[in-house]
């Protein structure tokens, strides 16, 4: 095993730097779509969650996929980064489209406070998960950038 400064330097890590490369066009490419949709440019999308596609799992997506090219199907890494990237992708999904939803509705009922002047207005974030539609496109960018920049 290779220790920091002995060989090579961690941003040699192919499978690494794909990961990071796709969560990082995923996040390009919300402000991108949002503007493509809105007609309006909101930089503040490339550090948000949620939104498409799902960097989160075109991260993990990345890094499996990655792992399964230098290491092979039947590997110990692999099957962990699998899991790993199943269980972020639910969690995208699932928890936090719930949390978001949660957001909103509590949103509506402190609109209709704010109306009638009893509750002081504090917004929550509504958009803190991704459809399937979302999580599928993330794994998808995922999946292209790794096979593009892991040999």
């Amino acid at each position: 095993m290779e220790k920091v400064g002995e060989g090579k330097v961690v941003l040699h890590n192919r499978v690494l730097a794909a990961a990071l490369i796709a969560g990082i066009i995923a996040q390009f490419l919300k402000v991108i779509i949002n503007y493509l949709v809105k007609r309006e440019i909101d930089f503040k999308l490339f550090v948000t969650s949620g939104g498409m596609p799902s960097s989160h799992t075109a991260l993990v997506v990345a890094l499996a996929t990655g792992v399964c090219r230098q290491l092979g199907w039947n590997s110990t890494e692999f099957a962990i980064a699998v899991v790993f990237a199943l269980i972020v992708m639910y969690d995208a999904a699932g928890v936090r489209r719930a949390v978001g939803k949660q957001a909103e509705i509590l949103n509506i009922i402190m609109d209709d406070l704010v109306h009638t002047g009893k509750f002081r207005e504090e917004r929550l974030k509504e958009l803190l998960g991704h459809t399937p539609k979302e999580v599928f496109a993330g794994g998808l960018l995922g999946l292209m950038v790794a096979c593009f920049y892991v040999t």
